[in-house]
């Protein structure tokens, strides 16, 4: 297939272009820089200059390509107090997208979340899938609606699919959460967690994230919602004894200020299930877990 990749120079997408290119897929990647473009020519993609904001780059890459894969997000707006911003920029992409896709019966895999879709318990890909309400949906809902109305694009002949992700995507070089949280104890001289720290994130890692795009793109149904847990939940305690082990930092509970921007998600209890996702695609996660992966020592190394 030629397929059409926003976000894909970024730490998912530059696993993920590797993959379809080694399963012998032509790729197209987004590109918003210099430096993105020269990322994409030098693994082995043709390079589309652009951005999220140009919707009729998006759609005439979609409409001559043979898939799509979208990973791209304003994540630098939604971080800096911009994310319903961010979330509507995105939803106008994917309706792009997705129209010129529409009766096509091509793939269109979204990239969306896992964190907090069902705070306190086993999150499977049943849950979620409400029909989609409104379109000016703030907060976190603004990407729900996003996801539930990719989904909807199976009934416009897209064989559409979601893929959620947890909140940390790991491997040696991750600029994500799991970071912030070993920065967070670096700066403070502990290695914090909130309550009893006993609340689970999912986890997955990179390669492993980056192989199921490609089995999504490559077989999944139209109207599929998968989920790429690699880990069902760990316990941000047990990430935090880590962290403070090799940092030689005590661990101990502490307050929300500890984590700053992060400190609304942290307390979140979010544990998912990638048992349907496994059995439907046949994906067996092959990398190391999160605790293994954090105990080979790369998020470490800069310490002093």
């Amino acid at each position: 297939m030629r397929v059409f990749v926003t976000g894909a120079s970024g730490w998912i997408g530059s696993a993920t272009v590797p993959e379809l290119l080694a399963a012998g897929h032509a790729v197209v990647g987004l590109a918003r820089s210099d430096r993105a473009a020269a990322a994409l020519t030098a693994a082995g993609a043709e390079v589309r200059r652009g951005t999220l904001e140009d919707l009729d780059v998006l759609a005439d890459a979609a409409g001559a390509a043979d898939g799509v894969i979208h990973l791209a997000f304003q994540h630098d707006v939604a971080f800096s107090g911009g994310f319903q911003a961010a979330a509507q920029a995105d939803r106008r992409a994917v309706e792009a997208m997705g129209a010129a896709l529409k009766g096509s019966d091509r793939p269109f895999v979204l990239a969306s979340g896992l964190l907090g879709l069902t705070p306190g318990r086993l999150a499977t890909e049943r849950d979620g899938r409400e029909p989609e309400g409104d379109q000016a949906s703030a907060g976190p809902d603004a990407r729900h609606a996003t996801a539930r109305f990719t989904l909807a694009l199976a009934e416009r002949g897209v064989r559409s699919s979601v893929l959620r992700l947890p909140p940390t995507v790991h491997g040696d070089g991750d600029p994500g959460f799991l970071t912030a949280i070993v920065t967070a104890a670096r700066e403070h001289g502990v290695s914090g967690y909130l309550g009893d720290g006993a609340n689970r994130w999912p986890a997955v890692h990179r390669l492993d994230a980056a192989h199921l795009f490609r089995l999504a793109l490559e077989r999944a149904p139209a109207g599929a919602v998968l989920h790429a847990a690699g880990d069902e939940g760990v316990a941000i305690r047990a990430v935090a004894e880590v962290i403070g082990r090799h940092l030689g930092l005590p661990v101990a509970p502490v307050e929300p200020a500890h984590f700053t921007w992060l400190a609304g998600l942290v307390g979140i209890d979010s544990p998912a299930s990638a048992a349907l996702t496994r059995d439907l695609l046949g994906w067996h996660p092959t990398r190391p877990g999160l605790l293994d992966d954090l105990e080979q020592g790369h998020y470490f190394r800069s310490a002093g």
